[in-house]
């Protein structure tokens, strides 16, 4: 054995996996529903899996598709799908046919697992699949509407083809891809956003890390998998010994009884989850016998939605990232002497997006010209980072990875300030920047301002034209189940705490669209605008 070989281990999830079913074989890995699986048995069907891959033929770094809820499958698929060599290629659920057959032919995926109760998409764009060669069916007697299958293999006669041994990774250098996750498409057709093993290591140890992930830790998967591979947490949670509980569809009434059912002590989501559960009925059934760590980002989450989660003695971990960083990047890493202040002030100061995560090295705020913008915590510049968990590129779009490299950063397109601290906080998306008689207003402070009215639950703003500021703001609300107010109480109540010039012009009153991850669609709420 040469000397590289002695102290050098290519960084791999894989790892994790073999690590905890030894030391933790007897311990459950997954629960869903009424079912469970211990770490020995989700091993072995993680092998039985790569075995039953290699065997159909699957070549290294050929692309496996999976198109499925949070189900035992989806967390399998995340160990056995890199361990035979392959790249995962996890599909948004919430695709239209069409978009699924782009992303599919995209990425050359030569085999595809699919949920019957998604099945019907597929079959719609079939005959135009040009590299999928098989398609394997994951029945789910849970499915809350039954389709037909498409004609081939069932998942657990697939599964049966394959070995419970234990096989060696095909791995044979760190930096091959362990996965390929397409960004939501807002403008323009979703670009594949390339991961590797050691990103996906580093990353979900920094996840374990910052939120105190441990061998007790129950983590329940509100948050879909296809998103960032579940922000790394399918395999963080592993790599610490902890157990997931899966959950097929996010219903509040559903969460706040696992929450109590199953002990859980931390998930991930969006605001949105956020506002979901704190203002469900069921909420005031919830009655917590243990901490419970919430980590949210997707959008900046308003100091509001943080009281009120942690006045139900939920802590909230605040972070933030996209689909390029592999999730999060950078947390509001919380200081002690903020202990002791109100706990508006505390929400306020979390609704910040921090610092960058341990392992993630590097985050600037930077002008024009790529210098840093004072830290005043008031002037504007785009959020650029560097470091291990930076996607390695787009897939097939060299000329995409350039220009989101350019300068030797990757350049996120939000705007953000620095304050004295070096804490970064985001003030806009660059394209949802409004620019009024030339001045530039947030639409996030505008809708920060709004959701401290006690009838909002939802709100989004974006511009619209006008004839002597160029844009103004207009205001997208959702109001909260039997509370009415009007439009007028609305822009009263905006001029009682924004500056003028920042205030609301219109109000309408409508359900948000939102993507799987429960991102407001501000694009769809801008061609509404320009209808």
């Amino acid at each position: 054995m040469s000397p590289q070989q002695v102290n050098h281990q290519h960084l791999t999830p894989l790892s994790f996996l073999a690590r905890t079913a030894q030391t933790f074989p007897d311990k459950n890995a997954l629960v869903y529903r009424d079912q469970s699986w211990t770490y020995a048995q989700f091993a072995a069907r993680v092998n039985q899996l790569a075995s039953a891959l290699q065997s159909w033929g699957l070549q290294k770094g050929d692309r496996v598709a999976f198109l499925c809820p949070n189900i035992p499958p989806m967390a399998e698929a995340h160990f056995g799908v890199p361990l035979a060599g392959g790249v995962l290629v996890a599909i948004n659920i919430r695709l239209a046919a069409q978009d699924i057959r782009y992303i599919l032919n995209n990425a050359g995926a030569r085999i595809l697992f699919v949920d019957t109760e998604l099945a019907h998409l597929v079959e719609q764009v079939r005959s135009q699949l040009t590299t999928v060669e098989e398609i394997v069916n994951i029945v789910d007697p849970l499915a809350t509407t039954a389709h037909e299958p498409i004609s081939g293999l069932e998942y657990e006669s697939f599964l049966a083809t394959g070995t419970t041994e234990s096989i060696e990774p095909a791995l044979v250098e760190e930096q091959e891809l362990i996965s390929i996750n397409y960004t939501s498409g807002t403008s323009g057709k979703p670009k594949g956003v390339m991961y590797t093993h050691r990103g996906a290591y580093l990353n979900a140890l920094g996840e374990a890390l910052e939120v105190g992930l441990d061998s007790r830790s129950v983590y329940l998967w509100t948050l879909p998998m296809f998103h960032c591979n579940g922000w790394c947490f399918s395999w963080a949670v592993v790599a610490m010994g902890g157990t997931q509980v899966l959950l097929r569809k996010f219903f509040p009434k559903t969460v706040i009884s696992l929450l109590m059912q199953e002990k859980v002590t931390h998930f991930c989501g969006s605001p949105t989850i956020l506002i979901m559960l704190v203002n469900d009925p069921a909420i005031k059934k919830l009655q917590l016998t243990q901490p419970l760590k919430v980590t949210t980002a997707g959008a900046p989450p308003s100091p509001t939605i943080i009281q009120a989660s942690e006045e139900l003695g939920i802590e909230i971990f605040h972070v933030y990232g996209l689909t390029e960083t592999y999730g999060p990047h950078s947390i509001c890493e919380w200081q002690q002497p903020w202990d002791n202040l109100p706990l508006e002030e505390r929400a306020r100061l979390k609704a910040r997006q921090g610092v960058p995560y341990i392992h993630a090295a590097e985050m600037r705020v930077v002008d024009k010209q790529m210098q840093d913008v004072p830290a005043d915590g008031e002037t504007l510049g785009e959020v650029v980072m560097r470091g291990n968990n930076v996607m390695k590129g787009y897939y097939n779009d060299p000329e995409a990875t350039e220009f989101a490299f350019r300068g030797g950063w990757f350049h996120s397109g939000d705007l953000a300030v620095v304050y004295p601290n070096g804490y970064i906080e985001l003030r806009d998306r660059a394209k949802d920047i409004i620019i009024s008689s030339g001045v530039n207003i947030s639409t996030i402070e505008i809708e920060r301002a709004i959701y401290q009215n006690p009838a909002v639950l939802e709100v989004a703003v974006v511009a619209i034209p006008d004839a002597k500021r160029g844009e103004v703001p207009k205001a997208f609300v959702t109001l909260k189940p039997d509370v009415q107010v009007t439009e007028t109480e609305i822009l009263s109540f905006c001029r009682q705490n924004l500056a003028q010039f920042k205030c609301p012009k219109a109000v309408e009153f409508r359900d948000l669209p939102k993507t799987a991850t429960g991102k407001v669609q501000k694009f769809l709420l801008r061609e509404l605008v320009h209808k």
